[in-house]
């Protein structure tokens, strides 16, 4: 199964493909989506959505995941956050994508084994799960650990499913 994994942002937005084959993962590609804080908000969103859609149709995922929006102290940014955030669920859903929601500390513990992980020791993680990875920045390595929490999930379901199947 091909995932994209998505760390939504209005200023960057961090995208990450792997292929996911049970446990064992693959690299294909990762990016960063940046928008121009001296556009309009409308027009930062219309080429955000654009930009995703580019990307989905070059990588062909065939599930998306999305990390959910921590709220924060300035409300203003917080709600540009879940604006972008919107769109990146609509160019995901739009394409036909099933998406998986992963709150931040679920991805941090999946990847890093603690829900309070920091950046760098997300990004190291990379290194480790997706040796040969060349990242574009954080945002890129957070998308790729979205990525990689909703592998692990779909594989967990997969087997339970199995052994549902086996005892029934």
């Amino acid at each position: 199964m091909i995932i994209l994994g998505l760390d939504p942002g209005l200023g960057t937005t961090g995208w990450g493909v792997i292929h996911a084959d049970g446990n064992r993962l693959k690299h294909i590609a990762n990016g960063q989506i940046r928008t121009d804080p001296s556009m309009p908000l409308p027009r930062r969103l219309s080429n955000l959505h654009a930009a995703l859609i580019d990307v989905i149709l070059a990588e062909r995922p065939d599930g998306a995941a999305v990390e959910e929006v921590l709220g924060n102290t300035n409300a203003q940014s917080t709600l540009k956050l879940g604006q972008a955030r919107g769109v990146v669920l609509l160019a995901a859903a739009g394409s036909g994508l099933h998406i998986g929601e992963y709150h931040p500390s679920t991805v941090k513990k999946a990847v890093v084994g603690t829900g309070g992980a920091e950046k760098r020791q997300i990004q190291a993680m990379m290194a480790v799960l997706l040796p040969g990875a060349k990242l574009a920045g954080p945002d890129a390595a957070d998308a790729l650990a979205v990525a990689i929490t909703h592998a692990h999930h779909l594989a967990s379901a997969q087997g339970m499913a199995r052994r549902a199947r086996v005892t029934a």
